[in-house]
């Protein structure tokens, strides 16, 4: 999306958090303090206080670790089914796995940034020589928090419900929600929820994780409501990246950070360029990591990904020469080793891509025009060797009998729940009704106003998407009396 505003690098950053709105700042808490080594510090002096060992950007990184959503991630499917007896990733695995790939990213750009404009100040050259790190690992260990269970068919599962809607419910779905809360739901997004499960107060106090507005603008993908997304002609209108509920949200931390908006009518802003390197850590991650999930499953044998890893160094010089990858590779004798070994190799290569690539696209990035994601960008060898990762993917792993097993379960467990909780809050009055929402949690408020419908259903929404795969098959059992509830 191209903006006659186009955005500045010394603005793109900032420690302000959510939930500071209306509130004067103090200095620049982002800056960098100097710490001696330990015990360096002469004898009567007292070692710095806590609040400068961590940086307002390491912070967040350490608020989104600890918390019960993230820690939920462990037991939700990435694309294989959960658990099993052999190892394969799930959503937190993955999570961490985009985050210290995205750490080495912002860590490589940061330093070319650094090296590009040496004079802006050293606000500036801290920020990027030490902390643009700490913000794109921030967000991608927050970027499939929104995620419900069982992998990208619970998303579906919900846009399923809504849309399938009839009757009465049809009728007060359209009557009493606006079009772009309609759409939230029957487009319902794991990109937009995330941004609402980091944001939103959840009966706490304002502001949800209190993350600041430099990781939360790096997390949200698609920059725009749910009426004006799902537009593919623009990679930032792809998708949603924020309900109804949360349009106030981004537009305060776009308006903090510099970032464009298309029109004043219209929910749609630039994509702020550190979300490149969040998608690209990711990009990354999946592709090479699937495949090694499915060689451990024996859905890959180890020659098909010598063959589609080993083709990235054909052209490569000095350590990463093929001849020099590929005798390395065949003098390892275990073949699990010599798939990790071959993932550590690619996913460093393609970090260098993606850093050259997005230095490369500097002033498209900057007015928002970019439309292309960074891998996307590559040279078109690199981008024909990436197409047949995915087309082999989409054949012989996304198709495989237990993903889709896993995804039909998905859309019956999802669907009933939804169909139960949905049905308690349109008719509240009936015992059954009274004991359904009994089960829903304390921190999802079911209002029960007739001017509320929308709130309430996001409470049920945000209920379900924030369960484990584990929880949902258990509570689903008992609600349907397959599983007997036992008292505890």
């Amino acid at each position: 999306m191209a903006s006659s505003s186009r955005m500045s690098w010394d603005r793109l950053y900032s420690p302000r958090r959510t939930g500071s709105e209306g509130k004067t700042r103090t200095a620049n808490t982002a800056r960098i303090a100097t710490l001696s080594p330990a015990g360096a510090f002469p004898p009567g002096t007292a070692a710095p206080a806590e609040s400068y060992l961590r940086t307002s950007f390491l912070r967040d990184y350490d608020r989104v670790i600890f918390s019960s959503a993230f820690r939920r991630l462990q037991n939700k499917t990435q694309v294989f089914p959960l658990p099993g007896p052999v190892f394969v990733h799930n959503r937190l695995t993955h999570s961490l796995e985009v985050a210290s790939v995205g750490r080495s990213l912002g860590k490589a750009v940061g330093d070319a940034l650094a090296a590009r404009y040496p004079d802006p100040g050293d606000d500036f050259r801290e920020f990027y020589k030490y902390e643009l790190p700490s913000v794109i690992a921030a967000a991608c260990l927050a970027h499939d928090i929104g995620n419900p269970p069982f992998g990208h068919s619970g998303e579906e599962a919900i846009r399923g419900f809504f849309r399938n809607l009839g009757g009465e419910a049809r009728r007060r779905f359209e009557g009493e929600l606006t079009p772009n809360q309609q759409r939230d739901l029957a487009f319902f997004e794991g990109n937009a929820n995330a941004f609402r499960t980091l944001t939103h107060h959840f009966n706490e106090a304002p502001g949800g994780f209190r993350l600041t507005y430099a990781t939360l603008a790096s997390l949200v993908k698609y920059p725009c409501d749910s009426l004006n997304g799902f537009d593919k002609a623009r990679l930032a209108t792809k998708k949603s990246g924020f309900f109804d509920s949360e349009i106030a949200t981004y537009s305060a931390i776009a308006k903090e950070l510099g970032i464009p908006q298309a029109s004043p009518e219209q929910n749609v802003f630039a994509r702020h360029p550190f979300v490149f390197l969040v998608e690209a850590a990711d990009d990354i991650c999946y592709r090479i990591i699937d495949f090694e999930d499915a060689h451990r499953l024996h859905i890959i044998s180890i020659d098909t990904i010598r063959e589609l890893f080993l083709a990235f160094f054909d052209q490569e010089q000095g350590y990463d020469a093929r001849d020099r990858v590929e005798q390395t590779f065949n003098s390892i004798n275990d073949d699990n080793q010599k798939v990790q070994f071959l993932r550590a190799k690619l996913i460093n290569l393609l970090i260098q891509r993606a850093r050259d690539v997005f230095m490369d696209h500097e002033n498209d990035l900057l007015d928002g025009s970019l439309n292309r994601s960074l891998i996307d960008c590559l040279a078109p060898r690199e981008r024909e060797l990436i197409g047949r990762i995915d087309s082999y993917s989409v054949q012989h792993i996304y198709n495989h009998r237990s993903v889709v097993e896993i995804e039909i379960a998905g859309y019956n467990v999802i669907g009933g729940m939804l169909s139960a909780f949905f049905g308690a809050i349109m008719d509240p009055g009936t015992p059954r009704s009274k004991k359904l929402l009994q089960l829903i949690s304390s921190q999802f408020i079911i209002t029960g106003k007739p001017d509320c419908l929308y709130y309430d259903i996001q409470a049920i929404v945000d209920f379900i998407a924030g369960m484990t795969d584990l929880y949902a098959v258990d509570l689903y059992r008992k609600m349907t009396g397959m599983t007997f509830p036992q008292i505890r």
